[in-house]
């Protein structure tokens, strides 16, 4: 019998671990002071949504997308992260920046302001698949936020790796098939940062107005899952029909690519039924199951940076994967940045461990079993009795967490000893203390918080929002980091004028030359 991938692994040496690569997409919604979603739009002091690199708005106008570039520490892509906030702050006026992942209040889909992007036709498109979603979702599915963690590992890895396993593809197929490797185990235990992470317990009550539910009253403006730890990655959230008959499959490359081409080509009756236009105005892209690739919600992508004009399935099928999407973060409430190092910390150490376990092809069944232990963590991963299916029996939340985190005990001692510090026993640490004493999860640090407040949802998330906004706007920015902030605000409103200025070809030509493409 051969020697394990972790065996492996333990024969590298610090000179040839050269780290991770990581960065991090950031949501947030505009609110006006008194906790109502913004109706405003995008401010012209954080330059324009379409082409500026590092603020974005994601469906709503009110939806604010912040974009780091890529880094090889935590530290150093927190405090880009942070720089970010700052000249965001700095620029909402007497507007405030949502700290939770559920909304503030709302008043049915009218009050959420799908996001503009410009006269061009790229952003046209940008616009119009948002128009898809409001018909197929309704609008109010798409006000909530959340934070998405990109990692890779760098090419001087992949070889030494390649190397160490005996592998003879391509470098572009190996690092392909290795990453679907870790998408496998990713799914496996991707309960585990429900638990570990879920921060979304609660919800205004506007945002189940006339919706049927099985939330328990927490006040008059409130409602919560007294068990639950997320309610945005739960049958509220982000969750619909069309999709749940997908079958998107993630053993490999080429599995992924084909069943997503196929959601993309595939006609769904209700969809046809609206139409492509309605009074002359484009409001979807098209009638298929999936207008394109990223109408898919998934907890976990694999991603290829795409060129102007390309599709992500075009990007993946001529480059490979070339980083790992984490996409069911909740906002860290309490952090005024959504996300935290030891969070980081430990999301580098479980992705690692993911790709260095042994990671079987998924069947059908197995899938199944997945999603529901997925969905029981969801909805009630804070009740002592809950189980999840595992190598075919039933085994205690709890019990299963701490296998999964003793697991990565060894690997953790290793990363340490090359780097001459304890960050990732520390990262671990931190997440056993969770399991030590439940009231240290946040979605149960939420519900406490709330409650010896005295505040509801909205007031809490308010209150929250308000520190946050504080303790930022009293740091401030360096000068010199508050001039490159506004050069990148005048140059990509210059760029998007130009692209507007150029751009001749009528909207439904373009938008049928990019769906044949």
């Amino acid at each position: 019998m051969g020697e394990s991938r972790h065996q492996l692994f333990q024969q590298f040496t610090a000179s040839q671990w050269t780290g991770f690569r990581k960065g991090v997409e950031k949501e947030g919604l505009r609110v006006d002071r008194n906790g109502f979603i913004a109706q405003t739009p995008h401010p012209d002091s954080l330059g324009s949504a379409l082409t500026h690199p590092r603020i974005t708005t994601d469906y709503s106008e009110a939806l604010l997308e912040l974009i780091t570039p890529v880094f090889d520490t935590t530290r150093g892509m927190l405090d880009s992260l942070r720089d970010i906030h700052r000249f965001v702050q700095h620029n909402l006026g007497d507007e405030v920046f949502w700290a939770a992942s559920m909304p503030c209040e709302l008043d049915g889909d009218e009050s959420i302001p799908i996001a503009e992007y410009g006269t061009a036709n790229i952003g046209r498109l940008k616009h119009v698949y948002r128009q898809g979603l409001a018909v197929r979702y309704g609008r109010m599915m798409q006000s909530i936020a959340g934070a998405h963690y990109n990692l890779s590992l760098p090419d001087s890895f992949w070889n030494l790796w390649q190397q160490a396993v005996g592998d003879q593809q391509s470098l572009k197929d190996f690092k392909s098939d290795q990453y679907f490797w870790l998408i496998r185990n990713f799914r496996r235990r991707s309960w585990l940062l429900m638990l570990l992470f879920g921060a979304s317990p609660a919800l205004d009550a506007s945002f189940v107005a006339g919706v049927r539910h099985d939330l328990a009253r927490f006040s008059d403006d409130t409602w919560h899952g007294p068990a639950a730890t997320s309610l945005r990655m739960g049958d509220l959230g982000y969750h619909n029909n069309a999709q749940a008959s997908l079958n998107i499959c993630f053993n490999e490359l080429k599995t992924y690519t084909d069943t997503l081409f196929r959601a993309i080509h595939t006609p769904w009756p209700p969809y046809e039924e609206i139409g492509i236009q309605r009074d002359g105005k484009f409001i979807q892209i098209n009638t298929s199951v999936l207008q394109i690739e990223n109408e898919y919600y998934s907890a976990v992508r694999p991603k290829r940076t795409t060129e102007p004009q390309e599709k992500p399935i075009q990007a993946l099928e001529s480059r490979g994967v070339e980083y790992i999407e984490v996409r069911c973060l909740d906002l860290d409430p309490f952090s005024p940045v959504g996300v935290n190092e030891s969070q980081i910390d430990f999301l580098d150490l479980f992705l690692l461990d993911c790709l260095l376990s042994d990671s079987p092809r998924i069947d059908d069944d197995e899938c199944e079993r997945l999603d529901d232990n997925y969905q029981d963590v969801v909805a009630r991963g804070r009740d002592p009795k809950l189980t999840l299916c595992r190598a075919g029996e039933h085994i205690a939340v709890g019990e299963a967490a701490a296998s999964l985190l003793d697991g990565l005990e060894r690997l953790a001692e290793q990363l340490d000893g090359w780097n001459g510090d304890n960050t990732y026993r520390r990262a671990l640490a931190d997440q056993r203390a969770k399991l030590d004493d439940p009231l240290k999860v946040p979605s149960a640090r939420v519900l406490a918080a709330m409650e010896s407040s005295g505040m509801g949802h909205r007031e809490w998330g308010l209150e929250m929002s308000r520190q946050h906004q504080q303790t930022l706007r009293d740091e401030g920015l360096p000068d010199d980091v508050m001039a490159a902030f506004e050069k990148m605000t005048r140059e990509s409103l210059s760029e998007q004028a130009a692209m507007e200025q150029s751009d001749k070809q009528p909207f439904g030509e373009f938008l049928e030359q990019y769906l044949r493409s």
